[in-house]
């Protein structure tokens, strides 16, 4: 098997990541992983390597660590972690986390996962009743909205759909 980066020597490191349902893998030549700075491949994370491989690659090709970006040695108040403890662990430690980093946060989300809003996984029997339930709160608000702005006629088909949907 070929390594993935330079497509000519034999990979000899295979690196892993099972997130949710889906399995990335790598394999890498001896040369190329330690230039993406695989020394230990228990406290390497893929998403190093994905997300910011010049990164990955500056850090490995010089002796010396790497100067702090600016910002970077922000650490949360609550736990102590700071950005390197969560590209590194993929998760933050506490929920102040959120609010400490939040600067930035949603565009990483995004490049990491599919979006920023976890949907989480319904059976396929209630997610009937769940959208169900989300077009309900809708008509409702849409229902007061009306109501509010005096526009009794619109209100009232609104009123005739909720019926409509709790029987």
């Amino acid at each position: 098997m070929l390594c993935n980066v330079c497509k000519q020597n034999e990979a000899k490191v295979h690196l892993t990541q099972i997130v949710g349902d889906k399995m990335q893998k790598v394999d890498l030549c001896e040369d190329c992983s330690k230039e993406k700075g695989v020394v230990d491949p228990t406290s390497y994370s893929l998403a190093e390597l994905f997300l910011n491989p010049a990164a990955a690659t500056a850090a490995a090709s010089t002796a010396e660590p790497e100067a702090p970006a600016p910002g970077s040695d922000v650490r949360c108040p609550t736990c102590g972690y700071s950005q390197a403890d969560f590209k590194k662990a993929g998760r933050f430690g506490c929920s102040d986390c959120y609010t400490t980093f939040g600067e930035g946060l949603e565009t990483m989300l995004k490049t990491m996962h599919k979006g920023t809003r976890h949907t989480g996984k319904v059976p396929a029997v209630f997610q009937q009743s769940r959208v169900e339930a989300q077009k309900l709160k809708l008509l409702q608000k849409k229902l007061e909205k009306a109501v509010a702005e005096e526009n009794y006629e619109e209100a009232a088909q609104l009123r005739d759909e909720i019926k409509r949907l709790k029987a």
